[in-house]
C-alpha cells in the first residue's frame, strides 16, 4: 500500500464522518426551531434545506456501514479470529442502550406510572441509534456467510439492499403492532411513530458496507481520481434509473404505506455522488485539520448529547418551531459551535470517546 492511497484514504473518511455529524446536528436543530410560517414550497431555501435534510439520515447510515465494514475487513484476518467482530456486537449493545436512555419516558424509575402514552410510543419506537446497531449485526451476519460459504460480500449486501428496499412495499402496509409487541413491531413498519424503521433504511448501511469492503480490498484505488469518477457515474446512473422504478411504481399502482422504492434508489444515488465529490477533494488535500478528525471520532458523543438537548434536556422548551429565519440560523451554528467545543473538551481532557462505529 503507498502512502499516498493510505493519506487520501484516511482524509476520504474523516471528512466523509465529519460532513456527516454537520448534516445531522445542523437538521436537527433547525427542523426544531423554524417558525411553521417559513415551512413553504414557495421558498427556494427551505426547498434546498428539505431536500439535503431527506438525505441526512441516509449520509449517516451509508457512512457508518461503510467504516465498520473497512474496518472489519481491514484487518485481512479469518472472521474467527477478527477482533472486530466481538467490538462490533458490544457496539451494537452499547447503541441500544443509549438510543432507549435517550428515549426514556422519566428519568425518574419511581414515577413511570406518570408517563403519558405519547412519551411510552417515543419510547418503543425505533430510533436512528437502534437502527445502526442492526447494521452492525446484520454486517458481522452478512460478513460470517460470506467467510463460510466463500460467497463474494458484494453479491451478499448487494441481495440484503435490495431486500430491506422491496420488503418494505408489503411490510409498511402491515400492522405489525397488532400482533407483536411494540418495541418489537415498530422495528418493522412506521406506523407505531417509527421514523427508522428496518425497512427501508438499512439498505443504506448494506450500500456503504460495500464501498467499505471495496475501500478494505483496493487501498491504492484512491490514489488516482478513476475511483471518484466511476461512483460518480454510477450514481448518475442510478439517479436516471430512479425515474424507471418511478414508472414501474405508478404504472402497477404501487400503493407503499412509508418511502417507495423510487425515493430509496434516489436518495443511494444522492449519496454515492456525495461521496465522489469527497474522494475526489481528498485527493488534493496534504493534511486534515484537527477539528474534522474531532468530529468525526466523536459521532455518538455528539449524537448523544445534542439529541439529549433539543428533545430532552432542561432546554427543549427552546426548541419549539416559532423562530424566524435569522434566528433559526444564529441557533444552529450556536448548536454546531457546543458540538465543536464538546470534542474540544474531550481532547484536551484525553478522554476516549466512542463513534457510532468501532475505531
Amino acid at each position: 500500500m503507498t502512502d499516498s492511497a493510505q493519506k487520501n484514504r484516511v482524509i476520504f473518511l474523516d471528512i466523509l464522518r465529519a460532513f456527516a455529524v454537520f448534516m445531522m446536528v445542523q437538521g436537527h436543530t433547525i427542523d426544531s426551531t423554524l417558525g411553521e410560517e417559513f415551512r413553504t414550497s414557495a421558498s427556494v431555501f427551505h426547498t434546498i434545506w428539505l431536500y439535503m435534510r431527506g438525505l441526512t439520515a441516509p449520509i449517516f447510515l451509508f457512512t457508518s456501514g461503510t467504516v465498520f465494514m473497512y474496518l472489519l475487513k481491514r484487518s485481512n484476518k479469518p472472521f474467527m479470529d477478527n477482533k472486530r467482530v466481538i467490538k462490533g456486537i458490544r457496539r451494537a449493545g452499547l447503541l441500544f442502550l443509549i438510543g432507549y436512555l435517550l428515549r426514556f419516558p422519566n428519568y425518574n424509575i419511581f414515577h413511570l406510572q406518570f408517563a403519558t402514552d405519547a412519551q411510552w410510543e417515543i419510547f418503543f419506537a425505533s430510533d436512528v441509534l437502534h437502527l445502526i446497531a442492526f447494521g452492525l449485526l446484520f454486517t458481522i451476519l452478512f460478513a460470517y456467510i460470506s467467510y463460510k460459504f466463500k460467497f463474494n460480500d458484494y453479491y451478499i449486501f448487494a441481495f440484503g439492499t435490495l431486500a430491506f428496499i422491496f420488503l418494505n412495499i408489503p411490510f409498511s402496509n402491515i400492522d405489525w403492532n397488532s400482533f407483536l409487541p411494540k418495541i418489537i413491531g415498530n422495528y418493522f413498519y412506521s406506523g407505531g411513530g417509527s421514523q427508522f424503521p428496518l425497512f427501508p433504511w438499512l439498505a443504506y448501511f448494506f450500500m456503504g458496507a460495500i464501498l467499505g469492503s471495496f475501500m478494505a480490498k483496493n487501498p491504492k484505488s484512491f490514489s488516482d481520481k478513476s475511483f471518484g469518477i466511476k461512483l460518480a457515474v454510477l450514481g448518475g446512473i442510478l439517479f436516471f434509473a430512479t425515474y424507471g422504478v418511478e414508472f414501474v411504481e405508478n404504472a402497477l399502482k404501487l400503493q407503499v404505506a412509508y418511502q417507495k422504492p423510487s425515493i430509496v434508489f434516489h436518495r443511494i444515488a444522492a449519496v454515492l455522488l456525495f461521496n465522489a465529490v469527497f474522494i475526489h477533494i481528498s485527493l488534493y488535500i496534504k493534511s486534515i485539520p484537527s477539528l474534522i478528525i474531532l468530529l468525526g471520532r466523536n459521532t455518538l458523543l455528539i449524537y448523544a448529547v445534542h439529541v439529549f438537548l433539543i428533545y430532552n434536556g432542561p432546554i427543549r422548551g427552546y426548541f419549539n418551531r416559532t423562530y424566524t429565519l435569522d434566528e433559526t440560523l444564529i441557533m444552529a451554528f450556536g448548536m454546531l459551535s457546543l458540538m465543536i467545543l464538546l470534542v474540544k473538551g474531550v481532547a484536551l481532557f484525553n478522554v476516549r470517546n466512542k463513534t457510532m462505529v468501532a475505531n
